[in-house]
């Protein structure tokens, strides 16, 4: 639900840039500051939830997403929007970076299952966002705002419902511990390699739509493919690629 939401947004870029009367850096902030929050706030989460458990992490996650989300949708400027798109990241990292641990730790049949689960609803999430976001873009750029904080709304109350509360860690997450685990080469190359990969990832989304400078059901359709094909070899190509194990 959370990729979904990134993607809900994606086709009416340029639709906020014409109502808000800002330029295509100015939205491309919409990005900036999300990631930024999402970046700083993740070195924490793992302290965070280790103390208080994953449940009682993703609900104030989801909380924040919805409320911030609702709040974007009222934004009479495009400070306003940034800004809340800040409180938004806050609560993205909450969820995101607890979300495959809880998974893992909630469902049976091992733990590459539910990775490759996992990583199919993100392929999912990217390609029907974008579409659900033309459809309500198409009534108002403010509406796949208001979307994205119903989804999130009910991505909360089935938590609250269904997931029960696992056992905490027996060792407590430090602060330091992300910064220390980069004294691991492997790890370090890893991070490194995964940096540049974002940039490049997210800078398509944030600039496609004015590149294209189509409808929001055509620049939809564009995202949609791309989330089917990265759904595709994230599930079937990728595992197929990697050296075995034996």
């Amino acid at each position: 639900m959370q990729i979904a939401g990134i993607g809900l947004v994606d086709p009416i870029l340029p639709s906020i840039a014409r109502g808000l009367d800002a330029t295509a850096g100015q939205v491309s902030l919409l990005f900036t500051s999300y990631f930024l929050i999402t970046a700083v706030a993740m070195l924490v989460t793992g302290f965070v939830s280790s103390r208080i458990g994953g449940r009682k992490t993703l609900l104030p996650g989801l909380a924040f997403v919805v409320v911030f989300a609702g709040l974007s949708g009222t934004s009479g400027s495009v400070g306003e929007l940034v800004g809340f798109r800040t409180g938004w990241g806050l609560g993205n990292v909450l969820f995101v970076s607890t979300a495959l641990a809880v998974i893992v730790g909630a469902a049976a049949g091992g733990s590459a299952a539910v990775i490759l689960l996992y990583e199919s609803a993100l392929g999912l999430g990217m390609a029907c966002g974008p579409l659900l976001g033309a459809l309500l873009g198409d009534a108002g750029w403010r509406y796949p705002f208001f979307g994205t904080a119903f989804l999130m709304a009910v991505g909360f109350l089935c938590i609250a419902a269904f997931l029960k509360e696992q056992p905490r860690p027996a060792r407590k997450t430090s602060l330091l511990a992300p910064l220390k685990a980069l004294g691991h080469g492997g790890l370090a190359s890893a991070a490194i390699s995964a940096f540049f990969y974002n940039y490049t990832f997210f800078t398509v989304p944030a600039f496609t739509p004015f590149v294209l400078n189509m409808s929001p059901y055509r620049s939809g359709a564009v995202f949609f493919a791309w989330g089917v094909l990265l759904a595709v070899f994230s599930v079937i190509v990728a595992p197929r690629r990697a050296p075995s194990s034996a």
